[in-house]
């Protein structure tokens, strides 16, 4: 038999686990090249104007990230557990695993992890993912996961989100996730906004834009956390069950949104309120002229060369 790329064609391969999200690495690959970018042309920045452009873009570029990259994350709502159970369907194999379980906003990532990872003379790490958005059909891929004999603790966490599980947790994720997304949409194009308008002469319109941004990026959470009010389906797995809390993801949305809100009530209190220093932060300049001294006496210069001229001398006044 002949080797194609170094694989046999006619064996299984090697399962390997999925990594990081692309959509995720690319959003954050983005970011991370504007922020080095802007770090780059730093040091041309004179004065203390640079501090102030630094905290200012960083910021900003943070809260677009995030806005951004939590769409395709699936740290929303997560739960962990190690156990002891059956390994695949029609054998009384049992192996001792990690069990995750990750929901986003798009779907639900199920991981399984050997303890030791190879068990059964095989590798155990598998990280499969089952989407819900527009578009998707998740009963198809749950029907793909059942072909292709995915292991029992994947295929029963995959079950419980099908819209056919009695469970019927199912719409209700989807919707929220559907409603969690849409808004956080809007809050990134509220925050492109605001980023405008703050580097116009109308700063307090940047500071209502930052407040939409927090409040849809709170509305965001809000519209995730609604499933809370319904009941997971109780979820064992072995003798272990698995219980799930909200993620990394959820708290840095919730964090962000906080984060706007208080910095465009201090952009507004700052209009209102002193207003000349919110210029010198937005603007990043500091005055550098000062008031002239009380007392100061004028230097008159004389130019007797225009005499002949003028009928009168010229006289220049300067202040010093």
């Amino acid at each position: 038999m002949t080797l194609w790329n170094g694989v046999l064609p006619f064996y299984p391969q090697p399962r390997h686990a999925a990594g990081i999200s692309v959509p995720l690495l690319i959003v954050i690959l983005v970011f991370l090249a504007l922020a080095a970018s802007f770090l780059l042309i730093l040091p041309g920045i004179r004065g203390h104007s640079r501090w102030f452009w630094l905290v200012r873009v960083l910021l900003s570029l943070f809260i677009g990230a995030e806005i951004v990259a939590v769409h395709f994350s699936t740290e929303w709502s997560v739960g962990r557990v190690s156990t002891d159970t059956s390994y695949k369907a029609f054998s009384a194999a049992r192996v001792r695993a990690h069990v995750g379980l990750h929901v986003g906003l798009e779907g639900v990532n199920v991981t399984l992890t050997g303890n030791p990872v190879q068990q059964l003379n095989e590798t155990i790490d598998y990280n499969e993912q089952f989407i819900w958005r527009i578009g998707e059909n998740y009963a198809g891929a749950y029907t793909e996961a059942l072909q292709k004999g995915l292991p029992d603790p994947v295929l029963y966490l995959a079950e419980k989100f099908t819209p056919s599980s009695p469970c019927g947790v199912y719409r209700q994720y989807r919707l929220a996730g559907h409603y969690a997304s849409a808004t956080l949409w809007v809050a990134f194009c509220f925050w492109l906004l605001s980023n405008v308008l703050l580097s116009m002469p109308v700063p307090h319109y940047g500071g209502l834009a930052l407040l939409i941004t927090g409040a849809f990026a709170l509305f965001s959470v809000f519209s995730f956390a609604s499933i809370s009010s319904v009941s997971l389906c109780q979820l064992r797995l072995g003798s272990s069950e698995l219980t799930t809390h909200y993620g990394a993801a959820f708290w840095i949305t919730l964090a962000t949104g906080i984060l706007c809100l208080l910095l465009g009530a201090a952009v507004l209190s700052l209009h209102y309120a002193r207003t000349s220093a919110l210029r010198t932060f937005l603007d990043g300049s500091v005055k550098g002229l000062e008031s002239q001294a009380k007392g100061s006496s004028p230097l008159i210069l004389n130019n007797p060369l225009h005499k002949q001229f003028w009928g009168s001398d010229l006289t220049i006044s300067t202040n010093l």
